[in-house]
């Protein structure tokens, strides 16, 4: 349920509205936008029907939201979501775009491409120090030492890290290193995981599992949000079709349908929906044309060497050239990056 309150309101209201629900039993949870503020109600809404909020000093209306997704939805908050991190925005009118190696190897490859990354227009390294692999003989990430190596990259060019966290009890470590923790497609549905990073002040990047439905992402980013850490970005990272062509299939038809139901943030990975560095380039374009707030995209400076994904990896000097073949498309559309 949404308490849409008058556009003259006052904090004491806000606060007096707030406590109400609270002695209810429900969570409320204050969205103030540009021209609205409104207050979204959790839990079991039947109490209300006997304890109408319409009478309460600064309440407009009071509506009730279908959609399983609550916090998430649009209904609840209408203007989009711009993430704000240390002067980095993701969901403005600039895309920004992330890049680096699948996996954290050596530090000094590591730091050589950060830079070139950094000087094609990179704004965040993505690099993996733990690494949930199909195989358990596959190569894990280096854990720790990898968090470090990231972060001494960042030092050094001024990148923003995002990096993946598989295991709860891992969380503080991860906070201590990266600016965004990233929640891989296989732990997409890891409520438990979804709790406790919901609990952090970091931003979160959520990537939608290989079979789930537009609505499965939607609802396991509501469990964060529900928790109180409204910084979440959600990653069209490809789904499981019958083709086999690719790695995976891109789901373009996500970003619009997605940014049409929900306030939050979308961003593309064009590595893993592909699979094939060839292709990365022209999904990217079409993601950005179709309304993406950012891509997140592999690169290494010997892909014949990489620990893991080389074969969708991009050189610097090709990323580089879609860096700059990108900024026209951005154009085209009305966006910048």
């Amino acid at each position: 349920m949404i308490i849409v309150l008058s556009t003259d309101v006052t904090d004491k209201e806000i606060a007096h509205i707030v406590e109400k629900v609270k002695s209810l039993g429900l969570k409320p949870m204050v969205s103030k936008g540009a021209e609205r503020t409104i207050i979204g109600v959790i839990g079991e809404e039947d109490v209300l029907r006997v304890q109408p909020l319409e009478i309460y000093p600064g309440v407009e209306k009071v509506m009730p939201v279908l959609k399983p997704y609550k916090l998430v939805s649009r209904d609840f908050k209408p203007e989009n979501t711009v993430i704000d991190i240390r002067g980095v925005k993701i969901g403005g009118n600039k895309i920004t775009v992330m890049a680096g190696p699948c996996s954290v190897e050596k530090k000094d490859l590591l730091i050589d491409i950060a830079k070139s990354v950094k000087k094609a227009g990179a704004e965040i390294l993505r690099g993996g120090a733990f690494k949930p692999r199909t195989s358990p003989y596959s190569f894990q990430g280096l854990g720790e030492e990898g968090l470090k190596y990231l972060k001494e990259a960042s030092d050094i060019t001024g990148l923003l890290v995002v990096t993946e966290l598989m295991d709860p009890r891992d969380l503080p470590l991860v906070e201590k290193y990266a600016d965004i923790i990233q929640i891989g497609a296989r732990n997409m549905q890891n409520f438990e995981l979804l709790k406790e990073v919901g609990t952090s002040k970091k931003p979160i990047l959520l990537k939608r599992g290989m079979a789930a439905t537009i609505k499965d992402l939607l609802m396991s980013a509501e469990y964060i949000l529900a928790k109180g850490n409204f910084n979440v970005m959600l990653c069209e990272r490809g789904i499981r079709t019958f083709e086999d062509e690719t790695r995976f299939t891109s789901d373009i038809n996500a970003i619009p349908v997605i940014k049409s139901l929900s306030h939050l943030p979308v961003i593309m990975d064009p590595s893993h929906s592909t699979g094939k560095w060839g292709l990365v380039p022209p999904i990217s374009k079409a993601a950005v044309a179709a309304g993406c707030d950012g891509l997140i995209i592999e690169v290494h400076s010997n892909p014949e060497e990489a620990f893991s994904d080389g074969v969708q990896s991009l050189l610097p000097e090709n990323f580089a050239g879609l860096m700059k073949e990108l900024k026209g498309v951005a154009k085209a559309v009305g966006r910048s990056i």
